[in-house]
């Protein structure tokens, strides 16, 4: 049996792959003769919505946002020192956007502390640019959720974190 989330219109959730949404209804939808409840979620950053069956929306990756723990772990995570592998960078690149579509906040943070770049630092190339830019919006948009503020100060706040890693 698989376990419920139990989330209202106007929820915030995380989907592993598609970042921080808002729940725009549950609603019973007929598909193929069955009546099933539907949770449609809005994805801002992505103008899609995605609808996920009830009774499977936790098997999906659906869920709530992440406690206040959980995030603080996240951006303590962000003062670490870069862990940098020595493998190739497509390997690289595919662990990174392993961790970023895992929907975690730690794997997430991770990426960004590992990916992020001071202004002394030599430049990044196009596709470590991408995956840190899609790091870096995952993390700022639940925290911006979670703290309830723009995803502008919410950006502030994590560049605050990974200066002071410096």
């Amino acid at each position: 049996m698989t376990e419920n989330i139990d989330v209202v219109e106007g929820d915030f959730v995380v989907y592993p792959t598609h970042g921080v949404g808002r729940v725009t209804g549950v609603d019973s939808q007929t598909i193929s003769g069955f009546d099933i409840e539907v949770i449609s979620v809005y994805f801002e950053s992505e103008r899609m919505t995605l609808r996920v069956p009830k009774h499977r929306a936790a098997d999906s990756g659906l869920r709530k946002l992440s406690s206040r723990k959980l995030m603080d772990d996240a951006l303590k995570v962000l003062r670490g020192k870069a862990k940098v592998k020595r493998t190739m960078w497509s390997r690289r690149a595919q662990e990174y956007e392993t961790k970023i579509n895992s929907g975690d906040p730690i794997a997430i943070a991770e990426v960004v502390r590992d990916l992020h770049r001071d202004e002394e630092q030599p430049e990044q190339s196009f596709s470590e640019r991408q995956i840190y830019q899609s790091a870096l919006g995952r993390l700022t948009r639940e925290l911006a959720a979670i703290d309830g503020i723009d995803e502008q100060a919410a950006e502030t706040k994590l560049a605050t974190f990974l200066k002071k890693a410096a």
